[in-house]
């Protein structure tokens, strides 16, 4: 795969005990030095006019002066310092270059993926939150469309929060799906089952949470009975997939039960679904705050690229799950 990374993205200092550190990028990187075929790129800063696309002006100007004044604590879990202005803007302007790189024809084992932080699926159109100032995704997928590269764009989320602000952005909007599997209860308490979007955007929300303890065989069913079909009815030019790895069983902070494993079939089974709808594909880094999880889940990403075939876990969906999933296919009309 192709990574897109900016040294500007270890600039943004959370403190020594914040999940969301530096330290995140760096075993990342430690974990891909092992495997062969990783390429870096380093991309362009997301200029003004791309994040006030999805974000009001207001917000824009209030944290730009919030971190020339040396930041502090936005809110209890959301920390800026004077260099998170321009890590945002660059985490931001990777996930446009890796939407752009993927319509740009880059898949296979050059298939793009932005390993930036800040993290971006919490930021709403005028806050931030949740350790997210700029929504990364929503900025990339909103490029595309109004630059006519893409007419619709869906946004799959697997990280184990629900991207509140990803939602936010595109509730009423037509042209771009969002869809979320995540663990039911868990910050930000948002993200049911009924949240299926509105007006031109009734249907183009998919939320799906999960009872927690869901592994591997859980999140499959998900995408084969559940994302499959809306993305087969949406019919996008482009997936961005919001990738966190923090639904791995060892992560600190979730009680899911994803394996390691459990990423490369999430990867596999996401890439046949793009194949099936003549979609491209590009990943967008989330959340994964277990040092080592979160670098292997990025290698096995990234080795399922490469040509290494998954191994199907054994054991079948819970029946939570199963009657979760017939709520949304009945919700959705699928």
């Amino acid at each position: 795969m192709r990574f897109g990374y900016s040294e500007r993205c270890l600039d943004h200092d959370t403190g020594d005990r914040h999940p969301e550190n530096p330290d995140r990028l760096r075993a990342i990187r430690r974990g891909l030095a092992k495997r062969h075929g990783v390429e870096y790129v380093e991309a362009e800063p997301a200029d003004r006019e791309a994040v006030t696309a999805v974000h009001d002006d207001d917000y824009v100007d209030e944290l730009e002066a919030f971190c020339a004044d040396g930041g502090g604590n936005w809110d209890p879990d959301t920390v800026a310092g004077e260099a998170t202005w321009n890590a945002a803007l660059s985490a931001a302007g990777l996930a446009r270059w890796a939407a752009e790189a993927a319509l740009d024809g880059e898949n296979g084992r050059k298939t793009p993926f932005a390993i930036g932080r800040p993290p971006g699926h919490h930021a709403v159109t005028d806050d931030a939150m949740g350790f997210c100032f700029f929504n990364n995704a929503a900025v990339a997928a909103q490029r595309v469309v109004d630059a006519g590269r893409a007419d619709r764009v869906a946004i799959l989320d697997w990280d184990v929060h629900h991207g509140n602000g990803t939602q936010d952005i595109f509730y009423d909007r037509g042209d771009v799906l969002y869809a979320s599997i995540h663990e039911d209860g868990l910050y930000p308490a948002t993200g049911e089952l009924t949240e299926t979007g509105e007006g031109d955007g009734t249907r183009a929300t998919v939320n799906l949470p999960l009872a927690a303890g869901a592994g591997d065989a859980d999140y499959l069913y998900a995408i084969d009975e559940a994302i499959e079909p809306a993305f087969d009815r949406f019919d996008p030019d482009l997936v961005i997939v919001s990738a966190g790895f923090d639904a791995h069983r060892h992560d600190p902070i979730s009680r899911m039960r994803v394996s390691s494993e459990g990423y490369a079939l999430l990867t596999d089974r996401i890439r046949s679904v793009a194949d099936g709808v003549d979609a491209a594909v590009a990943y967008v880094l989330e959340g994964g705050y277990g040092l080592d999880t979160l670098a292997e889940g990025v290698s096995m990403v990234h080795e399922t690229y490469d040509g290494r075939t998954p191994v199907e876990p054994d054991g079948e969906p819970d029946e939570k799950t199963e009657s979760r999933v017939a709520d949304l296919r009945s919700a959705l009309e699928l």
